[in-house]
């Protein structure tokens, strides 16, 4: 008697499991969408962080420019006149930490990717990696 009901109970769970598995008649499946680019944001938080990413990318337009500046030739040279060098520029350049997103003043390490203050400290400005020794000399840049 025991079996016979341990038996039937589980034979109605798999049955009831099974049916709900399968889509109801006339039910139309729903499709979901790709949230277009021109769809507002609403919470400030993410508005911020939009704001961030706008001012990351605009940093790196201005530095592209610059690169581009720097690589032109300058017109109108003449005979007799020498070329300037291009200034010194360090060889080997420290990475650049990246933003916090909402949370202004605060930066992930590019070596652990851990989280950094850097609050007060001016964009560009070289700081040394707090998480490591000083003997190890980690260094990057403040975006």
């Amino acid at each position: 008697m025991m079996k016979s009901r341990l038996f039937l109970s589980l034979s109605l769970i798999g049955c009831v499991s099974m049916v709900s598995c399968f889509p109801i008649p006339g039910d139309k499946p729903t499709q979901r969408t790709k949230p277009s680019s021109q769809a507002t944001i609403t919470s400030e938080e993410q508005q911020q962080i939009e704001a961030q990413r706008e001012m990351i990318r605009e940093r790196e337009l201005a530095k592209q420019q610059e690169a581009e500046k720097l690589k032109q030739p300058s017109s109108g040279s003449t005979q007799g006149q020498t070329t300037t060098q291009k200034p010194n520029l360090p060889t080997s350049d420290y990475p650049f930490a990246n933003p916090v997103p909402g949370k202004t003043g605060f930066v992930f390490s590019p070596y652990n990717n851990k989280m950094v203050d850097v609050r007060d400290i001016p964009s560009g400005t070289l700081v040394r990696d707090p998480t490591y020794p000083e003997a190890d000399k980690k260094f990057f840049r403040v975006p």
